[in-house]
């Protein structure tokens, strides 16, 4: 009987294979069995702050780099964010006192550790992270001290059917305490949103369509979610009731991603297409206003679930933003040829 199964001593092809700031490698093989790989392709950028206007009020005191995602706390006064590590090409966290302006490293590689989301009291973090393999939730005391505790293993994560976890992203936390929503790339169409209960650790579909359905966000008082959606052929913003019901409103116009709810429920924010920060208002009765921009961002292009481009402070009227320095400096591709000569039959 066949078996798949490996044999024969693992060999070294090639050194230094970057890894972008979303986990993926840069590296591909052609059909003919040609080999080509870079190093790591880094945005490298600020946190700034600026006002609904678009002035600038400040940098926070963080290091020049490549940040994949970053939260504020619920009190406003600490900063976790991920910033890629150039010599693995992978991101690590990092916690920042705003009010001191001090700045410590929260976890400690050497894979992936990324997706911050913080508890409602500010006392613990959510993230994922690949240290066993597969992308898995893990949550830590955000003073920084104490063990790292599993919240979301892989085979809990197969075993409520998920067909893959490589693309875990938690992307906000409920504020009852109840739910961590995140999203989940499904091999055969694109992500899908799931809610993870904190009660008994069991994770249960939210929405799934053959389009992508990313950046999750709930209201405050956790009765909707927005999320991006491209279920029309382009980026918009949606919300939705939590449970689900019939009712279902389209936020943004002329495409739109990123949503991000205002602490007393009466805007959303988004990132349009030309990257421009969009304000909608949202009215008692749950209906949206004409979406209007703030401010042109210089956030990296691109749609991706893996990123966080800005954060609103819970008033609406500042904002922390992902400010890109310029264009990602060009790198060289190597190509490998013959390299399976290496393989021992």
């Amino acid at each position: 009987m066949n078996r798949l199964q490996l044999t024969g001593q693992p060999f070294a092809i090639a050194a230094m294979v970057g890894v972008s700031s979303t986990g993926h490698g840069a590296v591909s093989v052609s059909q003919s069995g040609t080999l080509a790989y870079a190093p790591s392709i880094l945005r490298s950028g600020h946190l700034s702050w600026f006002d609904r206007g678009g002035r600038p009020l400040g940098v926070v005191a963080l290091a020049e780099g490549d940040y994949s995602d970053f939260r504020l706390s619920p009190d406003e006064k600490w900063l976790i964010a991920s910033r890629v590590d150039p010599n693995v090409g992978a991101p690590d966290m990092w916690l920042t006192d705003l009010t001191r302006a001090s700045t410590s490293r929260f976890t400690f590689g050497p894979l992936i550790n990324a997706s911050p989301v913080w508890s409602p009291d500010g006392a613990q973090i959510v993230f994922r992270t690949n240290r066993k393999g597969l992308i898995e939730f893990y949550r830590k005391s955000a003073g920084g001290g104490g063990d790292e505790e599993p919240v979301l293993l892989e085979e809990v994560a197969r075993a409520a059917g998920m067909q893959s976890t490589v693309n875990l992203v938690p992307s906000d936390w409920s504020r009852d305490g109840r739910y961590i929503l995140f999203s989940v790339l499904a091999p055969t169409s694109g992500f899908d949103l799931w809610l993870l209960s904190l009660a008994n650790r069991k994770p249960m579909n939210f929405l799934r369509s053959p389009s992508d359905q990313m950046h999750g966000n709930f209201s405050s008082d956790g009765r909707f979610v927005a999320y991006s959606s491209d279920e029309s052929g382009r980026f918009e913003v949606y919300a939705e009731t939590l449970p689900r019901s019939e009712w279902k409103q389209k936020a943004s116009t002329n495409g739109g991603y990123e949503p991000r709810w205002r602490d007393d429920g009466r805007e959303i924010y988004y990132v349009s297409e030309d990257r421009k920060l969009m304000a909608v208002s949202v009215g008692p009765d749950r209906s949206f206003g004409v979406p209007k921009p703030l401010f042109q961002t210089r956030v990296p292009p691109g749609v991706v679930a893996f990123r966080t481009n800005y954060v609103p402070s819970r008033d609406g009227q500042r904002f922390l933003v992902n400010t890109q320095g310029g264009e990602p400096t060009p790198t060289s591709i190597t190509v490998v040829l013959n390299w399976t000569a290496g393989l021992k039959k």
